[in-house]
């Protein structure tokens, strides 16, 4: 048995990038920094950002394009898989890609009459399923009975 997931909670770095494929999926692109502070060895306090890149399909990524601009904080949910390429210098790299299968917007809902709604931004998923047809959950306020632990 073997098991890849991933949840990132960060904030995108870059506005997200939608296009269509030929069949007529949508699919999403942008980045997610995640952040951390951790000591150095002169004790000092460091900033350390990680990079994502996420790739959203169908309705998520109509969704992520419509919601979410630079900066936005955001939950994502998906497979983790390392991409390597080779830079015009000759060198590898190494990219961590996620393909997202669950997101959810975070933060505090603005006064935009096209924001998403207030159940989006209280715990309720957006788009939770992989799937193009799937309907958009619901929070009920982000209760206690909404968190599944």
């Amino acid at each position: 048995m073997s098991f890849n997931k991933i949840i990132i909670v960060g904030n995108l770095g870059r506005d997200p990038e939608l296009r269509y494929t030929p069949q007529g999926d949508a699919v999403c692109n942008f980045s997610v920094a995640v952040n951390e502070k951790k000591r150095d060895k002169a004790g000092e306090l460091q900033d350390i950002t990680s990079w994502f890149r996420v790739t959203l399909w169908r309705r998520q990524a109509e969704n992520a394009a419509k919601y979410l601009t630079k900066g936005s904080p955001v939950y994502i949910e998906g497979r983790l898989h390392v991409d390597e390429w080779t830079d015009r210098d000759g060198k590898n790299r190494y990219t961590l890609e996620v393909t997202g299968t669950d997101m959810q917007f975070l933060g505090v809902r603005g006064a935009d009459s096209d924001s998403p709604s207030e159940a989006a931004y209280s715990g309720g998923a957006v788009g939770s399923s992989a799937t193009a047809s799937a309907p958009v959950a619901s929070g009920g306020g982000g209760g206690d009975d909404d968190i599944p632990f």
